[in-house]
Protein backbone atom coordinates (compact mmCIF):
# COMPACT_ATOMS: atom_id res chain seq x y z
CA UNK A 1 0.00 0.00 0.00
CA UNK A 2 1.34 3.48 -0.87
CA UNK A 3 0.63 5.11 2.84
CA UNK A 4 2.94 2.34 4.45
CA UNK A 5 6.84 3.38 5.02
CA UNK A 6 6.87 0.63 7.58
CA UNK A 7 5.62 -3.21 7.28
CA UNK A 8 1.94 -4.02 8.75
CA UNK A 9 2.46 -5.71 13.47
CA UNK A 10 3.20 -8.96 13.47
CA UNK A 11 0.00 -11.04 13.17
CA UNK A 12 -2.14 -8.03 11.47
CA UNK A 13 -3.67 -8.90 7.95
CA UNK A 14 -3.74 -6.43 4.92
CA UNK A 15 -7.46 -6.04 5.77
CA UNK A 16 -6.65 -4.88 9.41
CA UNK A 17 -3.37 -2.60 7.95
CA UNK A 18 -6.14 -0.70 5.65
CA UNK A 19 -8.58 -0.18 8.45
CA UNK A 20 -5.87 1.15 10.59
CA UNK A 21 -4.58 3.90 8.13
CA UNK A 22 -8.08 4.87 7.10
CA UNK A 23 -8.94 5.49 11.13
CA UNK A 24 -5.51 7.33 11.76
CA UNK A 25 -6.18 9.61 8.39
CA UNK A 26 -9.47 10.19 9.72
CA UNK A 27 -7.90 11.66 13.24
CA UNK A 28 -5.20 13.72 11.71
CA UNK A 29 -8.16 15.40 9.53
CA UNK A 30 -10.03 16.21 13.05
CA UNK A 31 -7.12 17.62 14.46
CA UNK A 32 -6.42 19.51 11.18
CA UNK A 33 -10.02 20.96 11.15
CA UNK A 34 -9.73 21.82 15.20
CA UNK A 35 -6.42 23.67 14.66
CA UNK A 36 -4.31 20.75 16.98
CA UNK A 37 -2.21 19.80 13.64
CA UNK A 38 -0.95 22.45 11.46
CA UNK A 39 -0.21 21.41 7.65
CA UNK A 40 2.81 22.68 6.40
CA UNK A 41 3.56 23.81 2.73
CA UNK A 42 7.45 23.75 1.74
CA UNK A 43 9.04 25.51 -1.15
CA UNK A 44 8.31 22.78 -3.54
CA UNK A 45 4.87 22.15 -2.55
CA UNK A 46 5.14 19.51 -0.82
CA UNK A 47 3.21 19.13 2.98
CA UNK A 48 4.36 18.21 6.47
CA UNK A 49 2.37 17.81 9.56
CA UNK A 50 3.38 19.85 12.19
CA UNK A 51 1.85 17.87 15.45
CA UNK A 52 0.83 14.89 14.31
CA UNK A 53 2.38 12.25 16.08
CA UNK A 54 0.25 9.25 15.89
CA UNK A 55 1.74 8.16 12.13
CA UNK A 56 1.93 4.46 12.59
CA UNK A 57 4.07 4.55 9.29
CA UNK A 58 1.94 7.07 7.28
CA UNK A 59 3.73 9.58 5.20
CA UNK A 60 2.44 13.22 5.18
CA UNK A 61 2.00 12.65 1.31
CA UNK A 62 -0.04 9.71 1.77
CA UNK A 63 -2.25 11.80 4.18
CA UNK A 64 -2.11 14.75 2.13
CA UNK A 65 -3.53 12.64 -1.03
CA UNK A 66 -6.44 10.42 1.17
CA UNK A 67 -7.39 14.11 3.29
CA UNK A 68 -8.10 15.64 -0.77
CA UNK A 69 -9.75 12.84 -1.94
CA UNK A 70 -11.97 12.21 0.78
CA UNK A 71 -11.33 14.22 3.85
CA UNK A 72 -14.17 16.37 5.40
CA UNK A 73 -14.14 20.19 4.29
CA UNK A 74 -12.59 21.73 7.25
CA UNK A 75 -9.72 19.47 7.05
CA UNK A 76 -9.11 20.50 3.27
CA UNK A 77 -9.70 23.72 4.13
CA UNK A 78 -6.94 24.00 6.95
CA UNK A 79 -4.72 22.58 3.57
CA UNK A 80 -5.97 25.58 1.63
CA UNK A 81 -4.82 28.23 4.64
CA UNK A 82 -1.55 26.19 4.80
CA UNK A 83 -1.38 27.16 0.63
CA UNK A 84 -2.22 30.46 1.38
CA UNK A 85 0.11 30.84 3.95
CA UNK A 86 3.12 29.84 2.07
CA UNK A 87 2.03 31.31 -0.69
CA UNK A 88 1.98 28.56 -2.98
CA UNK A 89 -0.13 25.76 -3.46
CA UNK A 90 0.42 21.89 -2.68
CA UNK A 91 2.20 20.49 -5.89
CA UNK A 92 1.07 16.61 -6.17
CA UNK A 93 4.26 15.84 -8.56
CA UNK A 94 5.94 17.35 -5.46
CA UNK A 95 4.33 15.04 -3.09
CA UNK A 96 4.36 11.94 -5.64
CA UNK A 97 8.75 12.75 -5.93
CA UNK A 98 8.92 11.97 -2.21
CA UNK A 99 9.81 15.40 -1.08
CA UNK A 100 9.42 15.67 2.65
CA UNK A 101 10.17 16.94 6.17
CA UNK A 102 11.36 15.33 9.60
CA UNK A 103 10.73 18.19 11.40
CA UNK A 104 7.09 19.00 10.85
CA UNK A 105 8.34 21.33 7.78
CA UNK A 106 10.98 23.23 9.20
CA UNK A 107 13.66 21.82 6.52
CA UNK A 108 12.93 19.39 3.40
CA UNK A 109 14.51 16.33 2.11
CA UNK A 110 14.17 16.34 -1.88
CA UNK A 111 13.33 13.07 -3.88
CA UNK A 112 13.45 9.64 -1.71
Amino acid sequence: MACDTWRAAPQQTLTERKKQISEVIEDLARKLARGQVKAVVGPQGAVAFEGWSNRVGITDSCAVRRILATGGSMAKLALMKAEAAAGRTIDKKALAQGHHSHDGGRTWHGKG
